[in-house]
């Protein structure tokens, strides 16, 4: 099944902003900060970043295993508890990256006051995927997958 022509074109923005706008705004940031505190003190100020993130992500990555766990175990349906953790995995890597913008997006992701609104994005963006897998069927189409079915009746011969 090939992706229809507007989807590929959104593909195509969508990557060409990943690999392209944010690395040259990155560049133009760290010029900036660069240009106000020195060079010196930009690197230590990403490397600092860097430590802050690494721990903010052991923390939150361990409250949010400790939450997928207690939701399995009670036997619920952990969504949030998933959610949280890509929430957590995508934004730590983007801490880990070098760079002030994608540190502050990350920071967004994994901070529990500013996680919910990540998650709602997250579950829109789920929802409409399978609202776009999920075919539609009528009331009366009878096309399920699944075994054939034959109606009638089981005559007992004894």
């Amino acid at each position: 099944m090939n992706p229809s022509p507007s989807r590929r074109r959104r593909w195509t923005w969508v990557l060409v902003t990943a690999f392209v706008l944010v690395p040259l705004a990155e560049l133009y940031v760290l010029i900036q900060v660069g240009q106000v505190i020195g060079a010196w003190w930009t690197i230590l100020l990403l490397v600092a970043d860097s430590v802050v993130g690494s721990w903010l992500i052991k923390r939150e990555g361990a409250r949010a295993w400790r939450a997928l766990h207690e939701a399995v175990t009670d036997g619920r349906m952990p969504g949030r508890e998933l959610a949280d953790a890509a929430l957590i995995l995508t934004g730590g890597a983007l801490m880990l990256s070098p760079g002030f913008v994608t540190d502050v997006v990350g920071l967004v992701l994994i901070v529990p006051v500013t996680r919910p609104l990540g998650r709602r994005l997250l579950s829109g963006l789920v929802s409409r995927r399978l609202l776009v897998a999920t075919p539609r069927r009528g009331p009366h189409d009878d096309t399920r997958p699944g075994p054939d079915v034959v109606r009638g009746e089981v005559i007992d011969d004894e």
